[in-house]
């Protein structure tokens, strides 16, 4: 029997077995997925996929000692595989091992140099490290390779804006849309890109253009009507619990003793996207108390999914959350820190813990169901600037993320997420905090000193020189560029560029600019 299960074609009932695992996987079921993968190992020691995949099972049932022992035995294994390691740079992207992710990268370039794809990979990642120019020689190398390749244009194109040459990004972006045949995600990256230089420029007219042109073509190319759907039953479901709530449940909430005690004090950084949670995220993370997770998939993946997944939201009402016992909730809560932590915290004097992660803004409920002890802080911007903030973003395409296809569907999105936000605030009962994004802007040392204290932590001086403290972080946000920045306001009031655009728009925001103080 040959050692790489791979080459064992006629080993039928091997293959069979490594097929199973794969459909555990793609069921989410993990740990059935596990044993599996195990006992082939146990056989094909040799096989680089089959530790990719244990690792990728281990991952999801959280057992990451194991995830990142069997990631450095498909690393040493791939050698020459640049499409798995690349994949495994992914993998350890998703882990939060930023610098075993890079090493991937690096590996998947130096076995295989003239892989264009391997090299954008490597530009990818250096340019989300701020490293611009290292990303810049991944590109030219691409272009050496594939001079017509158009993902290289489209690298080449973001490197240029990035660099602060809008004049160069134009024309290699104007000459990339002209070409026929262009696959959808080009065709819509290189309009997207197009229209964010030319905001930047003062060209709002145009901007607008292309990126409605780019909005166009993700619809032309994914059922965006059925992600519309799928959110919509979502939020359904949601606001019939929420209109069920009480101050009274919510009380009790508070006052019924954690499930399961944890070491660490637990706040929730939330609001809606673009409101500046991870401006916000960055001064709090330059405290030495503080333990900062950028965007975490903890709550989503360990207790959104598993109470209400995309699929049945309907699972969960309002008395199935309330009627959660005891080993439930501790269950939850458990599997919650679990991946929470598992970036391991640099410092044992962190004894907050700051989930930073804007849309779990809409389980709010379920957050203070699970976690009574939480402190609660809520990021607002003019609901007019998130609109346009949110339109430009270049996001992966879900159901939540599909609202952003437009901007009537961003102004609903906008309503059914702050919609509980005004809700839990009416509702009261527990410890809560607004922050709003002009005022951080205008003066840092002030708001930044109020909301580190309704953390029950002291100022500490060198939170206002966040960007220092911050230099070496890896920011997992999709606004890493911006949010490498220095504080700047040139972001407030930006909506008053695109006023034409939202003028349909103004009656449905206007509730929650009085609401929420932006209406003068």
């Amino acid at each position: 029997m040959p050692r790489d299960l791979e080459t064992a074609y006629g080993a039928s009932r091997h293959i069979a077995r490594w097929q199973k695992a794969q459909q555990h996987l793609v069921k989410g079921r993990p740990e059935l997925a596990l044993n599996i993968y195990q006992e082939l190992l146990g056989e094909f020691p040799d096989t680089a996929r089959l530790w990719f995949e244990l690792g990728f099972a281990a991952g999801r049932e959280l057992n990451f000692a194991l995830a990142d022992d069997a990631g450095q035995h498909a690393v040493a294994l791939a050698q020459g595989n640049v499409t798995l390691l690349v994949l495994l740079g992914q993998q350890y992207h998703w882990l939060r091992r930023p610098e075993r992710a890079r090493a991937c990268f690096e590996q998947a370039v130096l076995a295989n140099p003239a892989s264009v794809h391997a090299q954008l990979s490597l530009a990818d990642w250096y340019q989300r490290e701020r490293r611009l120019d290292d990303a810049w020689q991944c590109v030219q190398a691409g272009l050496t390779l594939e001079p017509e390749n158009p993902q290289v244009w489209c690298s080449q194109a973001l490197l240029l804006h990035r660099q602060g040459d809008n004049a160069a990004a134009e024309t290699v972006l104007r000459d990339l849309i002209k070409r026929d045949g262009l696959d959808a995600n080009v065709s819509y990256t290189s309009r997207q890109q197009l229209a964010v230089v030319l905001d930047q420029e003062g060209r709002y007219h145009e901007a607008i253009h292309w990126l409605a042109e780019a909005k166009a073509v993700l619809r032309r190319a994914a059922d965006v009507a059925r992600m519309e759907q799928d959110y919509d039953r979502s939020v359904r479901c949601r606001r019939e619990w929420l209109a069920a709530l009480t101050p009274e449940i919510v009380r009790r909430w508070r006052q019924e003793a954690p499930a399961s005690p944890n070491p660490h004090a637990l706040a929730f950084l939330g609001g809606h996207p673009r409101t500046g949670t991870t401006l916000l995220e960055q001064v709090l993370g330059a405290h030495p108390a503080v333990a900062a997770f950028d965007e975490p998939m903890a709550f989503p993946d360990e207790v959104a999914d598993r109470l209400a997944p995309l699929s049945a939201p309907a699972a969960l009402t309002l008395q199935a959350l309330d009627g959660l016992t005891v080993p439930q909730r501790g269950h939850l809560r458990q599997r919650y820190f679990k991946s929470l932590l598992r970036e391991p915290l640099q410092n044992r004097e962190r004894r907050v813990l700051l989930d930073k992660n804007p849309s779990p803004t809409a389980w709010l409920p379920v957050w203070l169901r699970l976690f009574p002890e939480l402190k609660v802080i809520i990021a607002l911007r003019d609901p007019r600037d998130v609109l346009v903030s949110c339109y430009f973003q270049n996001l992966p395409l879900n159901a939540t993320n599909a609202n952003f296809l437009s901007l009537e569907r961003t102004a609903r999105h906008y309503a059914d997420l702050m919609d509980v936000w005004l809700r839990l605030r009416e509702l009261g009962g527990f410890d809560w905090l607004e922050t709003r994004y002009e005022d951080v802007v205008a003066n840092l040392a002030g708001e930044g000193r109020r909301v580190t204290e309704f953390l029950g932590l002291a100022w500490y001086p060198e939170q206002e020189e966040f960007p220092a403290a911050n230099r070496n972080k890896f920011i997992f946000s999709p606004n890493y560029a911006d949010a490498a920045r220095p504080v700047y306001q040139r972001a407030v009031g930006r909506w008053k560029n695109y006023a034409e655009a939202l003028a349909p728009m103004q009656a449905q925001l206007a509730p929650y600019c009085r609401a929420l103080g932006y209406d003068k």
